[in-house]
């Protein structure tokens, strides 16, 4: 029992001597528009977007990851150094998206004759891990940040620590220390906006066009509005069930409002 009392100890203290989450000025650099873009701290999950002239205040920590997405940039990962935090602020130079034609490839010409085709095919059959007999996974693929959930949630409570030393009820030691330390609660945080970001990014792909068709609404608004959209309780919820309808109508219900918000601040 010693020797738990003193790891958990000592895993508290390092959660303690971190380093402190600080507001930092961040000023974006580009030849073109910078206001609206979207910068998201992943590790501490949290987002802001930038200001008319780029700039933007975003809570951070040493070691924490930005990322700076916008439609005419390519999306950027950004680290905080110590060196940042204790100046208190920092630049970022975005580099223009350019998109460029696939290459044309020339390849074999099909005959028509599926027998032909085949043989004259560089199509190989995919290896099957039950038919070579061994265990395989075949579910959707867990993100980096699901990993780190699992890993630090995973298990029972009671059945680990206990087996090791001996004697009196088991306890899941890393489990506990990291639901105790915030950890599991931070990992949890974080997965959601990763949800979060990818339902916006699929919304904005199947329905942006259908939305804005008679709309003028500039380019860095229309991305203001998706983010306005994320932050309902409901957004989530709606965006796992796949139901077109209720997607389109809960978007345009938004949409009406987030027109309205824009008028009222207007007139103010």
């Amino acid at each position: 029992m010693i020797k738990i009392f003193t790891l958990f100890i000592l895993f508290i203290l390092g959660f303690n001597l971190q380093a402190q989450t600080k507001d930092l000025r961040g000023q974006l650099i580009a030849n073109d528009e910078v206001e609206g873009l979207h910068i998201q701290n992943k590790t501490a999950a949290k987002y802001t977007i930038s200001n008319d002239d780029g700039s933007f205040i975003i809570p951070a920590k040493v070691s924490d990851t930005l990322v700076i997405t916008g439609v005419k940039y390519e999306t950027q990962e950004f680290i905080i150094t110590a060196s940042i935090v204790d100046l208190g602020q920092f630049n970022v130079q975005l580099i223009e998206n350019v998109s460029e034609l696939n290459e044309v490839v020339v390849g074999k010409i099909l005959t028509g004759s599926l027998e032909s085709d085949l043989e004259n095919s560089d199509v190989k059959p995919e290896i099957n891990f039950y038919d070579l007999g061994i265990p395989g996974f075949t579910g959707k693929p867990l993100t980096q940040n699901e990993r780190k959930l699992f890993d630090a949630d995973g298990g029972d409570m009671v059945g680990l620590v206990g087996g090791i030393y001996g004697g009196g009820p088991s306890v899941n030691l890393f489990k506990l220390l990291n639901t105790i330390s915030g950890r599991t609660k931070k990992l949890k945080a974080i997965v959601e906006l990763d949800n979060r970001d990818a339902c916006l990014q699929r919304l904005k792909d199947n329905y942006e066009s259908f939305l804005f068709e008679k709309d003028t609404l500039a380019e860095n608004l229309r991305i203001e509005y998706f983010l306005f959209c994320q932050e309902d309780e409901e957004f989530l919820t709606l965006c796992n069930q796949n139901n077109e309808i209720k997607l389109l109508e809960f978007l345009q219900a938004k949409l009406s409002a987030y027109q309205e918000n824009r008028k009222i601040v207007t007139k103010d």
